[in-house]
């Protein structure tokens, strides 16, 4: 009995406050026009609703309310976007005031407090940042000189592949792995001047690699769950689930992991900058401007490279090869092209992208009906607008969800079938 009295008594005043916010929400959005909402729970709102996948979950609920519609995370109000004309309202005419990100567990515990490109507040950082990578680190000419690093982790894949398949017979080949390290080795490669698979004289560090890239994949898990605790603040405090727990500890990992290309870097400065990285340029960057480009600045920005260029890229490779071999038609046509445009006597070069049409629509529609992101990363206002003519106050989060529109039938015929 006392037990129970206890917690009853540590529980009251959160309970007190979630009702004192409620009525607030209640009173305040009495005389604005919101988005049509399912009937909420009380203090959670429509967080048992959150199912995974969380995309999946949102294209059903849209079909019921249609293509903008509202919700609430425990106190938080939340607005989700399946419709073209209301995404384009978004990102056109409301671009700078949809520009901020709600404050999530994960930026602060793993992406240096929010600190990165993914996750970081509209403002002088976000754009100097933005510049950086826009117009520097992933301009025209920086990707033009390394287009010899792309053009050997294919030719190191195709070899493997080669000597897999060397006995003359068919075998099977696990290839979301080998995609994995592919990927993997031409973004490091590109950000820190090292490879980790495959033959080659700079593979290196295998285990190491192996570990990161387990916490990347964890990562990429970690952002597209929903996590209750980011919308009920006591959730977080008594560490509901131990997913703060979990966070903290992939934090430490990342950070460990990207501090060492950090120090590796300054103590091989010259041969590195010969490589001309990423990194050593970030590196360049800091001893002109020391207080700005901080290590935690870069290792955030790093982070975001690793994170967004991996996984996406590789799963999205994945599945441009499954939907050939699930189309043998598309295939031999795509084929066909390459031998008309190309031939067989060389490999295919960047430069020869520009003549093959057909397989440029087989990438966009395996985009289409596989985005790497179905859910884009949550918006944030910073002041009052409206979206399909209905009102979004400050602080609600605004999410988007491209799978539902990029499948959507008014759009496209036979939407969810492949024909690029």
């Amino acid at each position: 009995m006392y037990e129970t009295l206890f917690y009853s008594l540590l529980l009251s005043p959160f309970l007190l406050l979630a009702i004192t916010k409620l009525l607030k929400h209640a009173i305040l959005t009495s005389h604005i026009n919101l988005p049509p909402s399912p009937l909420a729970l009380p203090i959670l709102g429509h967080l048992h609703l959150l199912k995974q996948p969380l995309h999946r979950t949102l294209y059903n609920l849209s079909k019921c309310h249609g293509p903008i519609f509202s919700l609430r995370f425990g106190s938080h109000p939340v607005v989700v976007l399946s419709s073209p004309s209301a995404v384009e309202e978004c990102f056109g005419k409301n671009d700078v005031v949809l520009a901020n990100r709600p404050r999530l567990a994960l930026g602060k515990y793993v992406g240096y407090n929010s600190t990165g490109l993914g996750l970081s507040p509209y403002g002088p950082h976000w754009r100097n940042l933005r510049r950086l990578v826009t117009l520097d680190l992933f301009s025209s000419s920086s990707l033009s000189a390394s287009t010899g690093i792309r053009r050997d982790e294919v030719k190191l894949s195709l070899r493997k592949l080669y000597h897999v398949s060397a006995c003359g017979n068919f075998v099977k080949v696990e290839m979301k792995s080998m995609l994995s390290e592919l990927v993997f080795n031409i973004v490091m490669r590109l950000v820190a001047g090292k490879r980790y698979y495959g033959g080659g004289d700079e593979a290196s560090g295998i285990e190491e690699a192996k570990e990161f890239r387990e916490l990347i994949e964890g990562l990429c898990e970690l952002a597209v769950s929903s996590y209750p605790g980011d919308f009920l603040p006591v959730l977080q405090w008594i560490d509901y689930n131990g997913h703060i727990k979990r966070l903290k500890k992939a934090g430490r990992k990342a950070d460990k992991f990207l501090q060492g290309l950090v120090d590796e870097h300054r103590s091989n400065k010259d041969a590195f900058n010969k490589k001309n990285t990423m990194l050593s340029h970030l590196l360049t960057l800091q001893e002109s401007e020391p207080e700005y480009y901080t290590d935690e600045t870069i290792k955030a920005l790093i982070l975001v490279m690793l994170n967004a260029g991996t996984d996406t890229a590789a799963v999205t490779l994945e599945w441009a090869m499954s939907n050939l071999l699930n189309h043998p038609g598309i295939l031999q046509k795509a084929r066909n092209e390459l031998d008309a445009q190309v031939g067989q006597e060389h490999l295919i070069e960047e430069t020869d992208l520009l003549k093959l049409l057909y397989l440029k629509n087989i990438i966009s529609e395996t985009l289409r009906l596989y985005p790497a992101t179905p859910l884009l990363v949550p918006h944030f206002p910073s002041n009052h607008c409206t979206l399909g003519g209905y009102d979004i106050s400050p602080n609600t989060i605004v999410f988007v969800t491209a799978w539902a529109i990029q499948r959507d039938p008014n759009l496209w015929e036979d939407s969810t079938s492949f024909k690029p």
